[in-house]
């Protein structure tokens, strides 16, 4: 295997896709143009022409309504949403009209179309720009929602989206495009509904949503200098849940903090709270702590950012705090070296 990166894992999982069914294609605003979506789409529009890779309007809703129809009809079209934010603007189609066609037609029509978002902070992106808004989508039955967090699990979740006959929504932080690991070249699924241990440990479990991961490694790797070991769970698949993956690690570890990139209020953290609380109250030591963003719009200047977006140091402390350890000085700490690869909304 060779290594690859999370935009690159995205790019080749379509392309892959594109050369094996030629009823797969791309659309969306800035697909084809010089920005790629962050590289993911680049060279899509020459390999397989404008017929099959194209931008659009600014108009969400009406294009998601365009997808709904081509894949009634038997393509397989994946729609790309620069940022989740705008794709509140399709909540019509997507909550009155993609969610339920399978269910309102008794399966005689499939809708195998992917939507994907982009999600979560940059730098000075504001208030418009950074939302994830999980908890909007997981709501509503019908919808299945991932967010892969490695490039080996984005480039086979979302060759899985692609052929799967009902609507998928897949998230992709922005920060996460730059992340890179082996990733097989050959095309291969990665089942949805799967969630995955991306680090074993006995003290305490973290479940982290997609970035936060990222997040939760740092911090574990931070504890474990202090003896503390940290069990990582991503769920990779937020609808349908790996609820069993969750609540067995809980019940080992016997507490839990769930780190999210989203508010807090009424959150998908909330959800998992609840579920945990609900299913391994005996096993619990302490109760379940979440971890995620204020009740408040996002700031733009950097130092309100900082304070704003939880990260490895929020997930120390919650630990500490927890486990009743004094409060380590993390002053030496590199938090933000993942922002370098970053250069701006595009």
């Amino acid at each position: 295997m060779r290594k690859l990166d999370y935009a690159g894992a995205i790019r080749e999982a379509t392309t892959q896709e594109m050369e094996r069914d030629p009823r797969v294609f791309v659309y969306g605003i800035g697909v084809p143009t010089w920005s790629s979506i962050f590289g993911t789409t680049k060279g899509l529009v020459e390999k397989f022409g404008p017929e099959r890779c194209f931008d659009t309007p600014i108009c969400e809703d009406a294009m998601t309504g365009f997808g709904l129809g081509a894949a009634i009809r038997g393509l397989r079209p994946i729609h790309v949403h620069i940022r989740v934010d705008f794709m509140i603007l399709a909540t019509n189609q997507l909550v009155n009209m993609v969610s339920n066609y399978i269910y309102s037609t008794g399966g005689r029509l499939k809708v195998p179309l992917v939507v994907r978002a982009v999600i979560g902070r940059g730098w000075g992106q504001g208030a418009q720009h950074s939302k994830s808004l999980f908890s909007n989508f997981t709501h509503i039955p019908g919808l299945k929602v991932i967010a892969p967090t490695t490039p080996s699990d984005v480039k086979g979740m979302l060759t899985a989206a692609i052929r799967d006959d009902n609507p998928v929504i897949c998230f992709e932080h922005r920060w996460l495009y730059w992340a890179e690991e082996e990733v097989p070249e050959e095309p291969y699924e990665v089942p949805l509904g799967v969630g995955r241990i991306l680090r074993p440990g006995r003290d305490v479990t973290v479940v982290g949503l997609s970035w936060m991961n990222v997040e939760a490694r740092l911090a574990a790797d931070i504890l474990a200098k202090r003896g503390v070991s940290v069990e990582i769970v991503d769920p990779r698949t937020l609808a349908p849940l790996d609820e069993g993956l969750i609540l067995e690690s809980v019940r080992r570890t016997g507490r839990c903090i769930i780190a999210d990139c989203d508010w807090v209020d009424s959150g998908f953290s909330a959800e998992l709270s609840a579920r945990i609380h609900e299913k391994c109250f005996g096993q619990l030591k302490v109760p379940v702590r979440r971890i995620g963003f204020a009740h408040t719009p996002c700031p733009t200047v950097r130092e309100l950012e900082n304070e704003f977006y939880p990260n490895a140091r929020s997930i120390v402390h919650a630990v500490e705090d927890m486990l009743g350890l004094e409060a380590a000085n993390l002053d030496g700490e590199d938090f933000f070296s993942h922002e370098r690869r970053f250069r701006g909304p595009f």
